[in-house]
This record gives structure tokens, C-alpha cells and sequence, in this order.
């Protein structure tokens, strides 16, 4: 089974960026349909963003449109999240997880595999 871990995280000033990634471990990565998830303090773990196997088909929360970018390289075996525009509500531990199938999911359950987190932390 595939295993995931990310990379990426940090401190960063409130409007600034940062790029996430998602290592896989397998070449099978690409039958794997791949979504972002985080999850704040005393909050329940949210849905994020999400790509489809080949990276065609992409959703994304509303509280992320036009800021936030999944996007995947099949051939390193990694997908990615790229933050802009980043708010103190977006601090998180962002987890990627990985579903076997060809589309992603909004929800949890979908997914089979999961990494470890990535802590992010936005200041004001």
C-alpha cells in the first residue's frame, strides 16, 4: 500500500504563501486519486481540495477558491498544495490522503491512506 508523507509546512505572515507537498512511496501513485484535508485546533478534520487520478478533474471548499492550488507530477510520485493569500483561519495540520480510484472525494472515508500532517501557522 502506498505511503505518504508531507512536507512543506511553516510559519508565515498572514497574505504570504507556502507550497505543500505530498510524497508518495510507490509508482502506483498515479492509479491513486489524491485530496488535501486539515485540521484546526478543537475543530473537526475539513476537506480541502482534491484531484483526480490524471489531475483533470479538481475541487476545491469554497474557503479555499482562488487561493489555494492542488496540483500532482505523476512522474515524482507527489502532489502538491499551493497557499497564497494565507489567513490566520488557515492555520492547520494539513494532512494529504490518497483513495484508489480514478476521482477524488470531499469526505474522509474515501480515502484509504492518509500522511502524517504538515503543520501550518499563520500570523496576523
Amino acid at each position: 500500500q502506498v505511503q505518504l508523507v508531507e512536507s512543506g509546512g511553516g510559519l508565515v505572515q498572514a497574505g504570504g504563501s507556502l507550497r505543500l507537498s505530498c510524497a508518495a512511496s510507490e509508482r502506483t501513485f498515479s492509479s491513486y486519486a489524491m485530496g488535501w484535508f486539515r485540521q484546526a485546533p478543537g475543530k473537526e478534520r475539513e476537506f480541502v481540495a482534491t484531484s483526480s487520478r490524471g489531475g483533470g478533474r479538481i475541487y476545491y471548499a469554497d474557503f479555499v477558491k482562488g487561493r489555494f492550488t492542488i496540483s500532482r507530477d505523476n512522474a515524482k510520485n507527489t502532489a502538491y498544495l499551493q497557499m497564497n493569500s494565507l489567513k490566520p483561519e488557515d492555520t492547520a495540520v494539513y494532512y494529504c490522503a490518497a483513495r484508489e480510484g480514478y476521482l477524488g472525494a470531499t469526505v474522509e472515508y474515501e480515502y484509504s491512506v492518509w500522511g502524517q500532517g504538515t503543520q501550518v501557522t499563520v500570523s496576523s
